[in-house]
């Protein structure tokens, strides 16, 4: 398969200190990295700054990424992300998934982005836990949110074929289970009509997310959940 899209739901449950949950409509663009020069769309964009590295050549930036964190070039790779659409984009998370010649996904890095301007990206070793689906773990080194400590532990699990992506992050805080968000889609075809209708259900997404995340955030703090600052480091792309 080359360029993807998978179209779904995100699900965030909170544990600790009070239970709190909310769902929301949420799709990902699925680019195959062989094939990355033909991503073209009049409905969507895809702009190297938007992640890692500060060439304008994505590919370069992805070769540059590799050699930061000793990675062996994987036989192929396919990057998860959200495209700008309108010329505009918030990426929560976006991961580059590597793959050897048997077509196993082996590792990914993890790009984290906040709302203060700060990048980090984490990598993950991948773990098989039979058929398609994989494991791994990765130390949280990022201010996220304001109701959450800086550090604590991700545990990513994967299970990621043509036809859908299942993707859960939950996070660890001193050794306590304290938030899980999933992502349930349905792999579509990339054509020009899938494309389209994508574009037109979603064309708010951006925006919702950022609205959604101020709402969730102020719900919150109406629940008394203690606030935690920004620092500088958590401000800048630290990769």
């Amino acid at each position: 398969m080359s360029h993807m899209l998978y179209e779904g739901e995100v699900y965030h449950k909170r544990f600790i200190p009070k239970t709190h949950e909310f769902t929301y409509p949420f799709f990902l663009l699925d680019i195959d990295m062989r094939d990355f020069k033909s991503l073209r769309s009049k409905f969507f964009s895809f702009a190297p700054k938007d992640h890692f590295g500060e060439s304008d050549d994505f590919e370069q930036n992805i070769d540059a990424l590799l050699e930061k964190f000793g990675i062996e070039k994987p036989a192929f790779m396919r990057f998860l992300t959200l495209p700008r659409m309108l010329n505009y984009v918030f990426n929560p998370i976006s991961i580059l998934v590597l793959f050897n010649a048997e077509k196993t996904p082996t590792q990914m890095l993890v790009e984290v982005h906040n709302y203060n301007g700060g990048r980090v990206v984490y990598p993950v070793t991948l773990e098989s836990n039979g058929g398609s689906k994989y494991s791994g773990v990765a130390f949280k080194d990022m201010y996220v949110s304001p109701f959450l400590k800086r550090d604590g532990l991700y545990k990513f699990a994967l299970d990621y074929t043509s036809g859908y992506l299942n993707l859960s992050v939950t996070l660890y805080e001193e050794n306590q289970k304290t938030l899980i968000a999933s992502l349930r889609t349905k792999a579509q075809a990339y054509t020009e009509q899938n494309v389209r209708a994508i574009f037109f259900s979603h064309l708010f997404l951006t925006f919702r997310v950022v609205t959604r995340t101020l709402w969730q955030s102020l719900r919150l703090y109406t629940k008394g959940l203690a606030f935690y600052s920004v620092s500088a480091q958590d401000q800048i792309k630290r990769y």
